[in-house]
């Protein structure tokens, strides 16, 4: 019997404490809101030269769409692209990890009764709240005056498979990010690391152009093209796959399947990062206070 209650009640604890973490987490954030305003409306410039470039490309070709796109499908893409990664981007985490294990903060984590894991995802949650919070308004905005280039409302299945993908790529973003900066167990500097990674992601997220235009790229297995390849991989579910979602790229089974495999990404990189915290602070070793 004392067992059984034991467990809740040691539950219970790990709440109050994460809770607690998250409230410092949040106050820490609100100091830099200037930070996070002005960031929020640097965000839009490059959305600017999108916009113009795509006008060029397809003022160039007599089609009236490209890979299925035309060009307010464009415009709405890259806009709700960036919704996306202000959920998935976790600037900083990977290099502050590795940053902390060569230094040796990170030792107090191994002495105190907080995990260092719930600490991190407890201040990018925050980050991402308080961010929100600033980035509303520009948004909303920027959104208003582009509404043009919109399709009507999808419907509220749509909406909530859209608000359920970006809340997994928010969660496959920091844990992929984690599970590199774990890294700096085993390597003294992880930034070309982590600037190979960035690179990849870049192109195969989304990011940088739908990954429907990968469609015709061949792989050199019959009947397998690169966009074929990319739906298997996490990236694009840091960018690309909501923004498909919300515009009805991706519908039916289809979108079923496309959010199963992004939570089975999502526990694939969590379990990664606890092992490797697991494995790196066993052969951890530091001095001094």
């Amino acid at each position: 019997m004392s067992e059984s209650i034991a467990r809740p009640a040691a539950a219970f604890q790990g709440l109050r404490i994460w809770w607690t973490m998250l409230k410092i987490s949040l106050e820490e954030r609100l100091v830099y809101r200037g930070d996070f305003a002005l960031g929020t409306l640097m965000r839009f410039l490059p959305i600017v030269t999108q916009v113009f470039l795509w006008t060029a490309v397809f003022a160039a070709t007599s089609k009236s769409d490209i890979g299925g796109y035309s060009r307010n499908d464009i415009v709405a893409y890259y806009l709700l692209t960036m919704v996306t990664r202000a959920f998935s981007s976790m600037p900083g985490l990977s290099t502050g990890i590795a940053r902390s294990v060569r230094d040796g903060s990170v030792k107090k984590f191994l002495v105190q009764p907080v995990d260092y894991l719930s600490f991190l995802l407890a201040a990018r949650v925050a980050h991402k709240l308080v961010y929100y919070a600033v980035a509303v308004l520009p948004f909303a905005s920027v959104f208003f005056f582009c509404r043009s280039y919109f399709p009507p409302v999808p419907d509220a299945t749509t909406i909530a498979a859209f608000l359920t993908s970006l809340v997994l790529s928010f969660l496959l973003g920091f844990f992929m990010e984690a599970t590199l900066g774990m890294l700096g167990f085993w390597f003294m500097e992880v930034s070309s690391i982590v600037f190979g990674y960035m690179l990849v992601q870049y192109l195969l997220s989304g990011h940088m152009f739908p990954i429907d235009l990968l469609a015709g790229v061949p792989t050199g297995i019959a009947g397998v093209s690169l966009a074929d390849v990319v739906h298997w991989l996490p990236f694009e579910y840091t960018a690309y796959f909501s923004s498909a979602v919300w515009l009805g790229k991706v519908q039916g089974a289809q979108l079923v399947w496309a959010l199963a495999i992004e939570a089975t990404w999502v526990v694939v990189m969590a379990v990664a990062c606890r092992i490797a915290w697991r494995r790196g602070t066993r052969r951890y070793s530091a001095f001094g206070g």
